[in-house]
C-alpha cells in the first residue's frame, strides 16, 4: 500500500481545471451531474483513507481498544510514517465528521423551519407569503414540493416574467437540484480541495433551471429579464441553503448566456478540447482515487485479518 494510501487525499486537485471550464463548455445539466459525482466519489476516498492512516497509525499507542496484533511491524509498514500520519488524521477525521454532521444538521433545520413558516397555508404547488420583502425559492421535501414566493416579488414581475419564475423553481425542484447541492457541500468539509467544485454545482444547477425554464416557455430573453430584475430587487433567498431565481452567485454570467446561444448537449467532450482534457483528467483522477483507497482498504482488511487471532 505504501504511499499510495495518501494519494485521494490530494488527488482532488486534479478536478480543479474542470471545474470553471464546465460551467462555460458543458450543458449546465451534464456539468452538474459530472462535477457531483467526481466530488462524491473523490470525498468518499479520501475520508476513507483518512481512516485507515489512522486505524495504522494509532495501532501501537498504549491504551488503544484494537487488539495486540493490529501493532505488529508489518501493519505498521503499511503505512509510511504511520505514527506522525496516524496522530494527525485523528483530529482532522474528528474533524470532517463534525463538519458533515453539522451541515446535514443546517440543512434539516432550514428546511423543518421553511415548513413551519408555512403552516396554515393551502397545500398547494406554490405558497405565496404576504411579505414585502422580495425573494423565492424551491423548498423539497414534507408532505410534497412547494414553490415558495413572496407577494413582493410578485408585484415587481410581468406575467411573463411571473411564469418564468415559476419554471424555474419547478425545474430546481424537478431535477433534484438540493441533493446535488448538499452532496457537494459535504464533499467540501470532507475535503477542502473540493471547494471549487461546491462553487461550481451552485453556478451550473442555477443554469440548468435557466435552460429548463426558458425551454418551458418559450424565450430565453424572458427569462434572462426575470432573473435580472429578481436579482436587482431581492437579495436572494433568506436561507443560501435553498435555490431560487435569484440565487446569490454570478446572476451577470447566467443573463449573458441566456442571451446567447443554447448550450448543446454533448454526452463526452473530445479529448482534444480544453474541457475534454479537463474532463478527462478529473476522471483519471477520480479513478485513481477509487482505486488507490480500494487497494488500501483491501490490503489493510488482510493485513488485519492476518494479525487479529482467532
Amino acid at each position: 500500500m505504501g504511499v499510495f494510501v495518501f494519494l485521494p487525499l490530494v488527488l482532488p486537485l486534479t478536478a480543479w481545471p474542470i471545474a470553471r471550464l464546465a460551467e462555460q463548455h458543458l450543458h449546465p445539466r451534464t456539468a452538474t451531474r459530472l462535477l457531483t459525482t467526481v466530488a462524491a466519489v473523490m470525498a468518499a476516498c479520501s475520508t476513507l483513507c483518512l481512516a485507515l492512516v489512522m486505524v495504522v497509525g494509532t495501532a501501537q499507542l498504549p491504551g488503544n481498544p484494537l487488539p495486540d496484533g493490529w501493532s505488529d511491524p508489518e501493519v505498521r509498514d503499511a503505512v509510511p510514517y504511520d505514527e506522525i500520519a496516524g496522530k494527525a488524521a485523528i483530529p482532522a477525521l474528528c474533524a470532517v465528521v463534525a463538519a458533515c454532521a453539522r451541515t446535514l444538521r443546517r440543512h434539516a433545520r432550514v428546511r423543518g423551519r421553511a415548513h413551519r413558516a408555512l403552516t396554515g397555508l393551502p397545500d398547494t404547488g406554490v405558497a405565496v407569503l404576504r411579505d414585502a420583502t422580495p425573494y423565492a425559492y424551491a423548498l423539497p421535501g414534507g408532505r410534497r414540493d412547494r414553490v415558495v414566493v413572496t407577494t413582493g416579488l410578485l408585484e415587481r414581475l410581468r406575467p411573463a416574467e411571473r411564469r418564468a419564475l415559476f419554471a424555474h423553481e419547478r425545474a430546481h425542484l424537478a431535477g433534484g437540484h438540493h441533493r446535488f447541492l448538499l452532496t457537494v457541500q459535504l464533499a467540501a468539509r470532507a475535503n477542502p480541495f473540493l471547494r471549487p467544485l461546491r462553487t461550481a454545482v451552485a453556478y451550473t444547477a442555477e443554469r440548468w433551471a435557466d435552460e429548463e425554464a426558458a425551454r418551458h416557455i418559450g424565450s430565453r430573453r424572458t427569462v434572462a429579464h426575470a432573473i435580472g430584475k429578481a436579482a436587482l430587487v431581492s437579495r436572494g433567498t433568506p436561507v443560501p441553503t435553498l435555490a431560487g431565481l435569484a440565487a446569490p452567485g454570478p446572476v451577470p454570467r447566467r443573463v449573458a448566456a441566456l442571451l446567447g446561444p443554447e448550450p448543446v448537449v454533448r454526452r463526452w467532450p473530445s479529448l482534444f478540447t480544453a474541457v475534454g482534457l479537463a474532463v478527462w483528467c478529473a476522471a483519471a483522477g477520480t479513478a485513481v482515487s477509487a482505486m488507490s483507497s480500494a487497494n488500501a482498504a483491501v490490503t489493510m482488511v488482510l493485513i488485519l485479518h492476518a494479525a487479529t487471532p482467532l
